[in-house]
């Protein structure tokens, strides 16, 4: 009953930005639910990047992008933002979108996936 919709993917060179988008529609509200991020490259497991409670409190981070992105909501948008600076090569992945109605967002509760977009980082 909820989609997620991802934008904002592309290609960029090691050094630069991005920022994600993941807007959210359905029959209930957006914030009832912890949204986050998560990147799958080829061949390797899916692998958690961010996540926010549903108030904006409490961002959390992969160690490998701590310090580089940062996740923010705007619940009257019904949108999840993933701004990503400082782009390297293993960042290359599909980006993608989650929402659980829990408090907090893990990879064994999320209820609801985007379709994913690509982000591409060239040395």
């Amino acid at each position: 009953q909820v989609q997620l919709v991802e934008t904002g993917g592309g290609s960029v060179q090691a050094g630069g930005s991005l920022r994600l988008s993941c807007a959210a529609s359905g029959r209930t509200f957006f914030s009832s639910y912890a949204m986050g991020w998560f990147r799958q490259a080829p061949g390797k497991e899916r692998e958690f990047v961010a996540g926010i409670r549903r108030n904006g409190l409490n961002p959390r981070y992969a160690d490998s992008v701590k310090g580089r992105f940062t996740i923010s909501r705007d619940n009257a948008k019904n949108t999840v933002y993933l701004q990503m600076n400082s782009l390297k090569p293993e960042d290359t992945a599909v980006y993608y979108c989650a929402a659980t109605p829990a408090m907090e967002l893990v990879p064994s509760n999320v209820v609801y996936w985007g379709q994913g977009t690509q982000v591409t980082v060239s040395s």
